[in-house]
């Protein structure tokens, strides 16, 4: 799929509408929020301990995850040290559309969910275990090999 950047006069990209008051979490909130979900989960830590790590509670936590809240940007940093990750990570596979048709498509709840089943957490944990740089690769290779996966190579593996 082609993805289309929206370009002014001016050469600028325009902006990603915001939602309003009453139409619920924005996507790029909810996105966001999976993906701090997700990193928090691979890691093994709960809500409560990674709240007490950033000093906010895990109610806070929650709204987070689920986009109720967004995270200011000083947030974002903390969580990405505490986390380990670059605060690029949160914004990672985020999908460039038009405004038209952000709020139309459905959200990666479904394929979120599946990042979070247990087997999906194991096998990625064991995945980071093995030490060797190389044979992670080639493990890595094989998978998406098995799954009918003919993408180019990631380099993130």
């Amino acid at each position: 799929m082609l993805e289309k950047k929206l370009v002014t006069k001016n050469g600028l990209a325009q902006p990603y509408s915001l939602s309003k008051r009453g139409e619920g979490p924005n996507p790029i909130d909810i996105h966001v929020g999976q993906r701090l979900r997700l990193r928090r989960t691979l890691l093994g830590l709960s809500q409560e301990i990674l709240g007490e790590a950033v000093g906010i509670t895990f109610q806070q936590l929650q709204k987070y995850e689920r986009g109720a809240n967004r995270i200011s940007a000083s947030r974002l940093f903390n969580l990405s040290q505490v986390l380990g990750v670059p605060v690029t990570f949160f914004f990672d596979d985020l999908p460039v559309q038009d405004v038209e048709t952000a709020m139309e498509e459905p959200s990666e709840t479904q394929e979120f969910e599946s990042m979070a089943r247990r087997e999906t957490l194991e096998l990625v944990r064991a995945y980071y275990r093995i030490p060797e740089e190389m044979v992670r690769r080639r493990t890595f290779e094989l998978v998406k090999a098995l799954a009918g996966d003919t993408n180019e190579s990631s380099k993130d593996a």
